[in-house]
């Protein structure tokens, strides 16, 4: 039985920024996917909406995997004129995003965000969608931080919540895939998922007041930060 009581703190196999494109890209498909049918588009376009996204802004997907975010938010927000970037430090998922996009208005770069330089990471909006419960607590309130500092307007996160619905769900839907990834990392993340307590303490211990917390459909976090 798992401990859904603290986060899990093994990495995933999608650590491993060497991974081949023959495995990611199948796990890709799948996120976007999940994506599209749990939800998770509408809470990124939510919370745009709720910071009051404007014409022209720059918005920055930290660890864009497969780039279906941003293909989303250009679609979705196509009269704004967005400048889109997508970050990723797996140079598959960068070679799989920029294989899969079609719109002038995207681009994707290889970096990894925490050892990049703040000044080649400013965005008006800093986005990320399943991405920060990759990171151990100390890390993710660097990671936090720097979201922030990045940013000209706002953060949006969208993340997992840990709980033991979407943890068995999981565990069954990715037993009837080939993935090996699928099926160490689908359940993995979930138990590396965050409770609102968690969320809570971690961004008090990041100095960051000012931030609203929503449970959101299927078991997800949105977590909107406003620069003061």
């Amino acid at each position: 039985m798992p401990d859904f009581s603290k986060r899990a703190t093994k990495p995933e196999l999608m650590d491993d920024f060497s991974l081949p494109s023959a495995e990611i890209n199948p796990l890709l498909t799948g996120l976007e996917l999940v994506n599209q049918y749990l939800g998770g588009y509408n809470i990124i376009f939510s919370a745009l909406k709720t910071v009051s996204v404007q014409q022209n802004f720059c918005i920055s997907d930290w660890g864009c995997g497969g780039g279906d975010v941003l293909r989303a938010i250009d679609k979705k927000f196509k009269n704004d004129n967005l400048i889109l970037s997508g970050i990723d430090a797996t140079p598959a998922a960068v070679a799989f995003a920029n294989q899969k996009n079609t719109s002038p208005n995207i681009s994707f770069v290889l970096a990894d965000v925490l050892s990049a330089e703040t000044k080649n990471l400013q965005a008006d909006i800093v986005l990320s969608t399943l991405f920060t419960h990759h990171f151990l607590d100390d890390e993710w309130v660097l990671l936090i931080r720097k979201m922030l500092d990045c940013s000209k307007h706002a953060v949006v996160i969208d993340d997992l919540h840990r709980h033991w619905l979407p943890y068995y769900v999981i565990k069954i839907l990715t037993k009837l895939t080939n993935s090996r990834l699928a099926q160490y990392d689908g359940p993995l993340s979930v138990l590396k998922g965050f409770k609102r307590k968690e969320l809570e303490v971690l961004l008090q211990k990041a100095g960051i007041n000012n931030y609203s917390i929503r449970w959101k459909w299927a078991f997800r976090w949105q977590i909107i930060l406003y620069k003061n």
